[in-house]
């Protein structure tokens, strides 16, 4: 990991004591991010809190909930997220020759329609400005009914928050998914401008 753009503070407290212990079991060490957001406490929580929550969501397959936000990691280049998500895709029991194939998604062969369409779909919210069309929701909408785009696109969002959120403070991978051994994600095919 290269040295975060606010260096991290050391976590201390009984909070902070759960978290070590949480941490430990769940990666076998304290993610340097979370002494970088040690800083303020609140803003911590609630992000913690917030990504808790949405794991707990089910109208939306947890495959695309997951791919989306890893689609969205690599657009916006957040390293931390793509080894984050590819690491509990295989905790999760998720398809992880999948998840490691999405920031080359587009060239792979391994994603079915719908999937492509929420890859598709995520990287549109993510343009500044978003880029979505009444299409992609239509289809979607389709077949994955009101609560499950409702609860895709909210996930989306929050892959937003968490991705740029870490690109920006400097937060890079920490190396979860190699590990537990496995293949290295992807690279991304970045267009040549003509």
């Amino acid at each position: 990991m290269t040295t975060t753009r606010i260096p991290p503070t050391e976590i201390s407290g009984l909070y902070g004591a759960m978290v070590k212990k949480f941490a430990g079991r769940m990666f076998g060490q304290v993610p340097e991010s979370i002494g970088v957001m040690w800083h303020h406490l609140p803003a911590l929580k609630a992000s913690m809190g917030f990504g808790q929550k949405i794991q707990k969501w089910d109208e939306c397959d947890e495959n695309l909930k997951s791919f989306a936000h890893m689609a969205v990691a690599s657009l916006v280049g957040c390293s931390w997220c793509l080894d984050y998500n590819y690491f509990m895709a295989y905790n999760n029991g998720l398809d992880v020759e999948k998840a490691r194939e999405i920031p080359r998604w587009r060239e792979s062969d391994v994603f079915e329609p719908l999937e492509r369409e929420v890859l598709a779909y995520a990287e549109a919210m993510s343009q500044t400005p978003p880029t979505v069309t009444d299409e992609m929701v239509a289809s979607l909408h389709e077949q994955l009914g009101s609560a499950g785009v409702i609860e895709l696109t909210t996930v989306i969002g929050f892959a937003n928050l968490t991705t740029r959120s870490n690109t920006a403070l400097g937060i890079e991978s920490e190396g979860f998914a190699s590990s537990c051994g496995l293949k290295p994600m992807a690279e991304r095919v970045v267009p040549s401008s003509a």
